[in-house]
């Protein structure tokens, strides 16, 4: 049915959407004719690393608002080898913080491209900077908070 069509897999966890997710969705688009993005459950997420902050549901909706991907799916394992060969993948876009993780796909015939994120925006980078700017606001708050209240008697 696609015999002449390059089909090509992302995913990833998009939590708190941002400009880097936006780049290697859009790089993975540039190499597939059928693009299909991947979206880790809460469940397969929290098995690696703290649950993320948006729900899979709501992630899942902002990749499919996306005009790039043409499917979109729940991803429920690291372990791609099944998705690979039951949608016949020709090449996987994944971030190169998964650096030689995916290298087992080449031998399923699967081109695995490691997306340079760069420095800068991640999901991990945007929560402790929003963490460190509330707890920053929250101590400024207590050094500002007088000593007692105005017309109050002691």
């Amino acid at each position: 049915m696609f015999k002449e069509k390059t089909i090509v897999y992302t995913s990833g966890t998009f939590d708190m959407f941002h400009y880097n997710h936006l780049r290697m969705i859009n790089y993975a688009r540039s190499l597939a004719d059928i693009l299909i993005v991947g979206v880790s459950t809460d469940e397969l997420v929290s098995s690696y690393k703290s649950k993320p902050v948006i729900p899979f549901n709501e992630r899942l909706q902002i990749i499919e608002a996306l005009k790039t991907p043409d499917i979109v799916i729940p991803q429920h394992t690291l372990d791609h080898s099944e998705i690979v060969k039951k949608l016949n993948i020709d090449a996987f876009v994944v971030g190169d913080d998964w650096f030689g993780k995916y290298d087992y796909l080449k031998d399923l015939n699967v081109q695995v491209f490691y997306f340079p994120y760069g420095t800068g925006v991640s999901s991990s980078n945007l929560k402790k900077t929003i963490h460190d700017s509330y707890e920053q606001s929250l101590k400024e708050q207590r050094q500002a908070k007088p000593a007692s209240v105005k017309g109050k008697e002691d």
